[in-house]
């Protein structure tokens, strides 16, 4: 049974797959997927992009969509990471049932136990550096262990041994018993379980030995009744031994692992290890940097959940790696935000006016639209006075052609107000650079008086002097450089890093109504693009604002 607003999609690869089970009766059970992050990191674009295609697919066939920690090595899990996983799967706006897949250490041991009965599992003494010479290559068999020969008893009286914690840690593991000379690497007699002596975050010391990820992950996906174990195709090559490990253990109707490509997004990093790199190496501002595409930088860059959403629906699914335009990400954030954001005016780089006919002692309040897109967004009071902020790049004293702002002589539109007529230049006696200017307005030119005597060309913005509100302005561009290239092994990030990634700008004078900005509301920064309080940065007198994404849009829609 399908929901009404997807009748009509044509259906891609992994939902065609999961279509034609359902039509031939495969599963005796409703489809269901999965989200299986490892609870050591934060999660990032990719992330999203994978809980996206699992929760639609799901959601599709009136299904079930489970978030399930891969939680099955204390070295590198943390609580806060559950923490955060959890808060950014709830925020990207899915609330799935949660499960650890720690709570499932002792069938995993069962597990174990019948493919040892089976004498499909050995005990094996080799080192880490034998096993890989053993192993082989990609074009030479590999050699079996000399310990691949124990009886059935032995090797379950070490294993058993091996959980009683009497073996130190990394001296054994239990390995699959398949083919040493499979071409595929993955079914070489694999690692399924590796002795650990740490504490675990959840279950403490009750265990010292931890299951392998391709051993524990489709028991895992088995014992939540998964149907679609759909994964990014890096496990394409591991799909064999997930197969392997139901067809042993003998269950029925086993999970079904299809494999979709992953996501990258241009001028982004979305390795895991590359992004700790960058963080570790004080390249960013932490893991929440809004360079990063991990969804706490997202977040804090004021990126909305519906627009992911957005352009995760745009990209649909693909079946190899592929690298999008993020012009494609920012086109979906300025769509959702055009009628959202309240347009205010603010000045990033000020240069002073005073009106010399306008009175010293007035305080004049203007009307203007909060958004021209929306009228339900009402309208805002600005005050008005004589001695105004504009920005620097709207006055040139010898304009060249096509400069239609404000120059010598010249008159513009001040947004909202009145027209403004330049009269006097004063610059700096030193440096010759211009620091005020002296100009007058025509009091019969007030926005809305229905007064059209004169045209002007150009109409810009302002922001009172004696109202007005100092800020700090973060704009960000792509991490990387243009042509800056990620390779597999070390990086080096001081070469590729852009280093104008993110400029500050310290002097901006922006509206007062401003001075009352709430976290998580986004404003249109007339001309400027869309901005958002800094969560991190903005909890003093001054506020800290990120540009979101600016107005420009270079994304073009294929047709």
């Amino acid at each position: 049974m399908y929901l009404e607003e997807e009748k009509e999609k044509a259906l891609d690869f992994l939902t065609k797959v999961v279509e034609d089970d359902v039509k031939n009766g495969v599963y005796n059970r409703p489809v269901a997927t999965r989200f299986p992050p490892e609870p050591n990191g934060y999660l990032h674009i990719g992330s999203a992009y994978a809980i996206y295609i699992n929760n639609s697919i799901a959601r599709k066939y009136n299904g079930t969509f489970n978030l399930r920690f891969d939680d099955t090595n204390p070295l590198k899990e943390d609580l806060k990471y559950v923490e955060a996983i959890r808060e950014d799967v709830e925020w990207l706006g899915f609330k799935p049932p949660v499960y650890f897949g720690s709570d499932y250490s002792e069938q995993y041991y069962e597990a174990a136990v019948k493919l040892i009965r089976k004498g499909k599992a050995y005990v094996c003494d080799l080192t880490p550096e034998q096993m890989t010479e053993y192993r082989g290559t990609l074009t030479e068999a590999g050699k079996e262990s000399p310990f691949r020969s124990r009886t059935v008893q032995e090797n379950l009286n070490l294993f058993a041994q091996m959980r009683e914690g009497i073996f130190p840690s990394s001296s054994k593991v239990l390995r699959a018993k398949i083919d040493m000379s499979s071409p595929n690497m993955n079914l070489r007699d694999p690692v399924l379980y590796r002795i650990i002596h740490a504490e675990h975050y959840r279950t403490g010391s009750e265990w010292c030995i931890y299951p392998m990820y391709d051993f524990a992950h489709p028991i895992q996906d088995w014992i939540e009744g998964i149907t679609h174990s759909l994964c990014s195709a890096e496990f394409i090559g591991h799909r064999p031994l997930y197969e392997w490990v139901l067809s042993e253990l003998g269950v029925s109707e086993p999970p079904k692992q299809r494999e979709f490509g992953r996501l990258s997004i241009s001028g982004f990093v979305t390795s895991k290890r590359y992004l700790r790199e960058l963080v570790e190496g004080g390249y960013v501002d932490g893991w929440d940097d809004p360079r990063l595409p991990t969804i706490k930088g997202l977040r804090r860059r004021g990126v909305t959940p519906e627009s992911i959403r957005s352009f995760l629906e745009e990209i649909g699914v693909f079946r190899q790696n592929c690298m999008m335009d993020s012009a494609m990400l920012d086109h979906c954030i300025r769509q959702d935000l055009k009628e959202k954001a309240v347009n205010v005016m603010a000045v990033l780089d000020p240069l002073k006016v005073i009106i010399t006919n306008y009175p010293e002692d007035q305080t004049e309040m203007l009307s203007l639209k909060n958004n021209e897109n929306n009228d339900t967004l009402g309208s805002r009071e600005v005050p008005f006075s004589r001695e105004l902020f504009i920005e620097r790049e709207d006055f040139m004293e010898n304009p060249v052609p096509g400069f239609h702002r404000l120059s010598p002589g010249k008159e513009v539109r001040l947004k909202g107000a009145y027209f403004l007529k330049c009269e006097h230049v004063v610059k700096d006696p030193i440096t010759g650079k211009t620091t005020e200017l002296h100009c007058t307005y025509d009091p019969q030119t007030k926005s809305g008086t229905g007064f059209n005597a004169r045209k002007v060309k150009s109409t810009i913005h302002w922001v009172s002097a004696r109202h007005g509100i100092p800020a700090e302005i973060h704009l960000y561009d792509k991490l990387l450089k243009e042509d800056a290239s990620i390779m597999e092994s070390e990086n080096d990030w001081d070469a590729i890093v852009n280093p104008d990634s993110r400029i500050k700008l310290e002097r901006a004078i922006l509206e007062p109504i401003l001075q009352d900005a709430i976290l998580g509301t986004t404003y249109q920064f007339i001309r400027h693009g869309y901005f958002c309080l800094d969560s991190k940065h903005s909890d003093g007198a001054k506020g800290v604002f990120n540009r979101i994404v600016s107005l420009k849009d270079s994304w073009k829609k294929k047709s």
